[in-house]
């Protein structure tokens, strides 16, 4: 399983660095921890907001977790930037608690791959800003978000 190629692989283009962003958030917006651990290296290093965790089995129960917690989750990446093998992503994602109480997390992440195209390094900043639920801009049937919803950009994030 670790030796398999996830494309699309270094070095990226403008073009495929933004399928590389679109192919991660398809699988974040699955919800599904073993469908996205398996984007990354088995040994992969992750500093995800004070946490650090290493490791594909620790991805999995970190993801497990987050997603009991931040429910009806929903994100949008864009890429940002990006070089030879390295992304720099801006998000944001809606989610709320088992209270009610809604959120909209803004983050920026730094992604760096190895030559199969498996993700090695992930460092993540993330932010949360309660908003009321009037105030959601995430509004698409939970999964993967539709081609034809607003991008970060166009909704002015």
């Amino acid at each position: 399983m670790s030796d398999v190629e996830r494309p699309p692989v270094p070095p990226f283009t403008s073009e495929s660095a933004a399928q590389k962003v679109r192919l991660a958030e398809d699988g974040w917006n699955s919800r599904d921890p073993i469908r996205v651990s398996l984007a990354y290296t088995v040994d992969c290093r992750w500093r995800n907001r004070a946490e650090f965790v290493t490791g594909r089995d620790a991805i999995q129960t970190f993801l497990a977790a987050k997603w009991r917690r931040e429910l009806d989750y929903r994100l949008i990446k864009e890429l940002w930037s990006f070089d030879n093998n390295r992304i720099a992503v801006r998000f944001a994602y809606e989610w709320h608690d088992d209270s009610g109480n809604w959120f909209r997390s803004f983050g920026n992440e730094n992604w760096e791959f190895d030559d199969r195209g498996l993700m090695r390094k992930r460092y993540a900043s993330i932010n949360d800003l309660p908003i009321s639920i009037q105030n959601r801009r995430f509004h698409w049937p939970l999964g993967r978000r539709p081609d034809d919803h607003p991008s970060l950009s166009e909704l002015g994030f």
